[in-house]
């Protein structure tokens, strides 16, 4: 079974391909190779158990997964949803400075997460809301940095997941460093970190590949192509599917069904038993769709097709999920409704926490410069304590 690719866009052929036929033969064949692309999955769009030959080394990962599990996955997503929901809202609203929304991604975050023990390590970007959820942090201190109160909003070591990052690709640096120390140690938890396909561009990533590569480092590097790395297409990043790299460093890649949470669960806990077995890295490619924006600041409309949305709207993760509960008869309309009880809730719960979020301290930022303190830094601040000065209010009081 495989997944279609985003609606059917004709490659722009560049200056090379116009030169000659063969050059255009060659983006032709690659355009229509990754046109439909295989892929793991356990579950299609309509919610049926996909069963065969090719699935079966990741399938038996999945195999003990219960009713109840698959009603814990199904809420996990939701809930997610919901939050993110609610997030992107209060930045339309000016509560919140930014917000980069995960819509459509639910399933690759959810799978993924869940197949984590206690003891992994997780370095994601800023987008990792699911996984976040997965590791026990409270939904409202993900918005402490988008609101400017915060430098991050949790401690990393209480749940193993490491504050987001925003610059692009550096986490997976961090997350072979990582992952090279956990081996030294001698214990047998696993790393992954979490990257965009637009990241996999990045020169970080590949120093990332080949450390892990040559160091056997057990890190999972789990890549959400969401087709999409802002306004830039995939299929301007690379000729090959991203997965194939991993080919290259000399270790495995596998791309998955990213809207299939059955799939992103299973192959994740394959790929996390060769870390901890001392099989060293893999590369996990979650092939999925960006449903929203990249990030509030930016209009979708502008460079992708309605078209587009619409076809992958039809693989909703979350639908895909909902349709096999009904089949499969795990679950009645009173599940439904307390989850959505449930679910308005949360949006409340992290509407009231933001809006009663403390200003920050103004002069705190220059707190975090040095350890010991620099004679630059205090002649800015007392600038800055200058210039807070000179604010008066109407009845001229400071």
């Amino acid at each position: 079974m495989t997944v279609e690719s985003t609606a059917a866009r004709k490659p722009r052929r560049s200056a090379g391909d116009k030169a000659g036929a063969t050059g255009t033969a060659r983006t032709t064949r690659t355009t229509a190779k990754s046109a439909e692309p295989e892929l793991v999955q356990l579950l299609t769009p309509e919610g049926k158990r996909v069963k065969n030959s090719r699935n079966a080394e990741y399938a038996k990962y999945a195999a003990d997964v219960t009713p109840e599990d698959l009603r814990g996955l199904y809420r996990d997503m939701v809930l997610t949803r919901r939050f993110d929901a609610e997030a992107t809202a209060l930045q339309r609203q000016g509560e919140l400075g930014l917000w980069a929304s995960l819509l459509g991604q639910e399933a690759a975050q959810i799978g993924s997460g869940r197949a984590l023990r206690d003891d992994d390590y997780v370095f994601p970007t800023y987008r990792e809301h699911g996984v976040a959820w997965c590791r026990g942090v409270d939904p409202a201190n993900l918005l402490g940095m988008f609101r400017g109160v915060n430098n991050g909003g949790w401690d990393p070591n209480s749940n193993n997941f490491h504050l987001y990052t925003i610059v692009i690709g550096s986490q997976t640096l961090h997350a072979t460093g990582y992952a090279m120390g956990v081996a030294k140690d001698g214990a047998d938890s696993a790393v992954i970190a979490y990257f965009g396909d637009g990241a996999s561009s990045q020169g970080d990533v590949a120093e990332s590949f080949t450390f892990s590569a040559v160091y056997n480092a057990p890190v999972v590097f789990f890549c959400q192509n969401n087709q999409w790395a802002i306004s830039e297409p995939t299929e301007k990043q690379t000729r090959v599917p991203l997965y194939q790299r991993a080919q290259g460093y000399g270790f495995p890649g596998v791309r998955v069904d990213g809207n299939d949470v059955l799939a992103c669960l299973a192959v994740t806990k394959w790929a996390l038993e060769r870390a901890r077995n001392g099989e060293g890295p893999t590369l996990v490619e979650a092939y999925t769709y960006r449903m929203g924006a990249h990030t509030t600041s930016d209009d979708p409309t502008k460079y992708r097709a309605d078209e587009e949305r619409e076809a992958w709207e039809a693989k909703d993760p979350i639908l895909r999920l909902r349709r096999h509960l009904e089949a499969s008869n795990h679950t009645d309309e009173g599940f439904f409704a307390e989850l959505e009880a449930e679910s308005e809730a949360l949006g409340r719960r992290v509407r009231e926490a933001v809006r009663a979020m403390p200003d920050p301290d103004h002069f705190a930022i220059f707190e975090n410069v040095y350890a010991d303190g620099h004679a630059l830094v205090d002649e800015e601040r007392a600038q800055f304590a200058a210039y807070q000065a000179s604010f008066v209010d109407e009845d001229g009081g400071k």
